[in-house]
């Protein structure tokens, strides 16, 4: 039987790597050197989500802080350094991530759409050494615009289906994602979505069509019974 499943595109950081917490700490430490504070209640209401220059100018429109262009860029070095020194010190990945990508990418191409940095993307997926895996990677910084904007999660389709010279039907295709942000981000580029309740409960997840614990509780019978559905419907 054919399968309906044609593709996967995993979120990063809440979905693959344990970091957001660790992303929280970086950002928190990097505005408390301009005695900026940021609290983990207004993180995570706010900002998750936002790629670190997003987040930046984010927090300055809300607190009236002056930041030109320079001045995020070195928020974003020095939150860069934190995050780096953290990762350091061992692995981030949840619990059946790596199973769990190794068996869709067994099934189908996949790919990642992240608003992280690639190198801290690359630095986690070469030490589980599951890179290769992946078809194509949508890093911070690849589109005009992050989430909740469409923008990243079309990049990453349109690379999968470069890299596999394969026509795609976007409605056959799973978007995997942490966030309401990143739920609208893949609604608006006519994926499938599937939600993890790592970081926010289950009725925080709206637009999602199926929602998990995490990787370990999804399968990729799971998603392609999900594309096979005559119609999407919420769960």
């Amino acid at each position: 039987m054919t399968s309906a499943l044609q593709a996967v595109i995993f979120d990063f950081d809440g979905v693959i790597a344990d970091s957001e917490p660790l992303h929280f700490r970086a950002f928190q430490q990097a505005l408390a050197e301009d005695a900026l504070e940021l609290t983990p209640k207004l993180y995570y209401s706010r900002y998750l989500g936002y790629d670190d220059v997003g987040m930046f100018q984010a927090f300055a429109e809300d607190h009236g802080v002056a930041m030109d262009a320079a001045r995020v860029a070195e928020l974003v070095a020095r939150k860069g350094a934190k995050l780096q020194a953290m990762l350091s010190a061992g692995s981030v990945l949840f619990p059946g991530a790596v199973d769990f990508v190794r068996a869709a990418a067994t099934a189908v191409p996949i790919a990642i759409a992240s608003g992280a940095l690639r190198h801290e993307i690359q630095e986690v997926i070469d030490a589980a050494g599951v890179a290769d895996l992946f078809a194509a990677i949508v890093a911070s910084g690849d589109t005009p615009q992050s989430k909740p904007s469409p923008e990243p999660y079309r990049l990453a389709f349109e690379r999968l289906q470069d890299a596999t010279s394969t026509p795609l039907d976007p409605r056959r295709c799973v978007a995997i994602e942490d966030s309401r942000w990143g739920l609208e981000s893949a609604r608006g580029a006519g994926l499938r979505c599937v939600a993890v309740t790592n970081s926010y409960p289950a009725d925080e997840l709206t637009g999602a069509e199926l929602v998990v614990s995490g990787l370990q509780a999804l399968t990729v019978d799971a998603l392609d019974r999900l594309c096979g559905a005559g119609a999407a419907g919420t769960r």
